[in-house]
């Protein structure tokens, strides 16, 4: 008997698995307020230099006028300031309300390229608006220091990249209910911890620390949902798991927009943690696990219980721990170890590198795109609900491509339309910005649409006895591309068009090297290594 039969003994996708299913996919919808909060509680707002402490004895709008040069659009400059208070400027505003309102505007915008300034040295004055009260705004992340809140972000992946090998040591060690237990309490704990925080330095590492526990949900649910669910079902629930993070961004619309502060936001995202770490210990552990580690006794009781609430109560009690042992004795370790075979033989180093620059790219520029809905001039609240709502019509189209054209067409091909998505937006004028919305949004449906083939096409490539290896290094590769993408948006200094073209250039590359892959559709899964060789 296998451990499939097994479970179909006690009832294949009964009520336990149904239950446990939904148990776990809860917790996923907030996943996306994490991992895309910083869209809300890093906005940031039109700004401009404090002015000028002389110019403090007039009213406001004098303050600016006499304070705060203007580029050639009129508009205030964000980051300078006159060196002195240019009280002639006065003369010129008060001709401005007369006839010569053209030349006098044009006599500003002169004057202000014409005399000395000075950076904001005495701080900035902020806007009002969805970003009044943003990390940005606590502690001035604009001008000299607009970068860090970018490196918060990619601090933050750093966490979950970290996590990602952390956790899955341990879990395979220590059980797959504890760390992920573990992992609700942490999420709550330094998520609530990251909303007091006094400093920008204790932020980053509040949101390092949560970075750490969003690797162990992602981890423990998915083995536990896999290890737990029968063959037949894991694309059903695999695909419920990824519109559960779909949802989740609807959500995290809805939540940002009802508590704009960001400390409150950043709370409210944090507290649900504390109510999935406490039905957490209701969890049923791996039996799986239990079996491989040699915890027969337990995993005999677990089955039972599955069993019990399956209806199938006289199955599970002819269980016995001799027949868990028989379930051990069938695999066998590969010699030196599973991360060495992932490059030992040629087919598998095409396979291993061909799935590295899948799942690179398509995280990279996710991401990218993602963490940038501000950069649209449209509504953020709106961005964020069609950039969630484009992922279920997007997934759909992926399942419906890789069961007709194959995995290889419908993995490159999303790929390759979202690069192209997203350097024609290079070529739209900022003006156009229902059209450069459009392009962003199909661009990140098909990013998507990737991730929901490499999934299945990564799974099919790498054999039975490094499947969750490969898996494994398919996922560090993700979160290598989400840690590094905020830190490209840097690059927007050099000239602005050029994040975009690295966004654009990484999935582009990736459908080519798709193109070297082996197709999987209506091909059996490899078992060894030996199977991969001579597919």
């Amino acid at each position: 008997m296998t451990f499939v039969e097994l479970l179909a003994q006690l009832g294949g996708m009964g009520r336990f698995q149904v239950t446990f299913v939904a148990a776990l996919a809860l917790p996923l919808l907030m996943l996306a307020s994490h991992n895309l909060l910083q869209n809300f509680t890093a906005g940031v707002p039109g700004h401009h230099c404090r002015p000028h402490p002389a110019a403090n004895a007039s009213s406001r709008e004098v303050q600016v006028l006499v304070s705060i040069p203007t580029d050639g659009h009129r508009r205030l400059q964000r980051c300078r300031r006159y060196l002195e208070p240019q009280w002639h400027l006065l003369e010129v505003h008060g001709a401005a309300n007369g006839s010569a309102v053209a030349n006098s505007s044009s006599a500003v915008a002169n004057g202000s390229s014409l005399v000395a300034t000075e950076p904001c040295r005495d701080g900035w004055s902020y806007e009002g608006g969805a970003f009044a009260r943003t990390i940005v705004t606590e502690w001035d992340l604009v001008c000299e220091s607009r970068t860090l809140r970018q490196v918060a972000q990619s601090i933050y992946m750093a966490g979950i990249l970290l996590g990602s090998g952390l956790f899955g040591i341990l879990s395979d060690k220590l059980g797959r209910r504890a760390l992920l237990s573990w992992s609700y309490l942490q999420l709550g704990v330094t998520g609530a911890g990251t909303a007091a925080a006094p400093t920008f330095g204790s932020y980053c590492a509040g949101r390092f620390l949560t970075g750490l526990a969003m690797a162990g949900v992602s981890l423990n649910s998915a083995s536990l949902c896999m290890e737990w669910i029968p063959t037949e079902a894991r694309a059903v629930v695999g695909t419920i798991n990824g519109y559960c993070y779909t949802l989740g961004q609807f959500v995290l619309a809805a939540v940002a927009f009802a508590v704009p502060h960001w400390r409150w936001l950043q709370l409210v995202v944090s507290i649900p943690f504390f109510f999935f770490f406490l039905y957490s210990w209701f969890f049923v552990e791996s039996a799986r696990w239990q079996v491989i580690t040699g915890r027969t006794d337990l995993a005999l009781r677990g089955l039972r219980r599955v069993a019990r609430v399956n209806g199938r109560k006289e199955e599970g009690d002819k269980l016995s721990e001799e027949t868990l042992r028989t379930l051990v004795g069938r695999s066998e370790p590969l010699p030196g170890g599973a991360l060495p075979a992932l490059l030992r033989t040629r087919a598998m180093r095409t396979v291993s590198i061909g799935v590295c620059f899948v799942w690179f790219s398509t995280s990279f520029a996710y991401y990218g795109l993602a963490m940038d809905l501000q950069g649209f001039g449209v509504d953020i609240y709106l961005s964020q609900v069609v950039f969630g709502a484009v992922d279920i019509p997007a997934k759909l189209v992926s399942v419906v491509a890789i069961s007709c054209v194959g995995r290889r067409a419908a993995q490159g091909g999303a790929l390759a339309l979202a690069g192209a998505c997203i350097l024609a937006n290079i070529l739209v004028p900022s003006e156009l910005q229902t059209l450069r919305m459009a392009l962003a949004v199909v661009g990140k449906g098909s990013l998507a649409a990737s991730f929901n083939c490499a999934y299945i096409f990564t799974g099919e490539l790498f054999p039975t006895v490094i499947r969750q290896t490969g898996l494994g290094l398919g996922g560090t590769m993700a979160r290598v591309g989400s840690m590094v993408a905020p830190l490209v948006r840097i690059a927007a200094d050099v000239t602005p068009a050029l994040p975009l073209v690295i966004y654009g250039v990484a999935p582009v590359v990736s459908a080519v090297a798709t193109c070297f892959l082996p197709e999987t559709r209506n091909v059996p899964l490899p078992e060894t290594i030996e199977d991969v060789e001579r597919r």
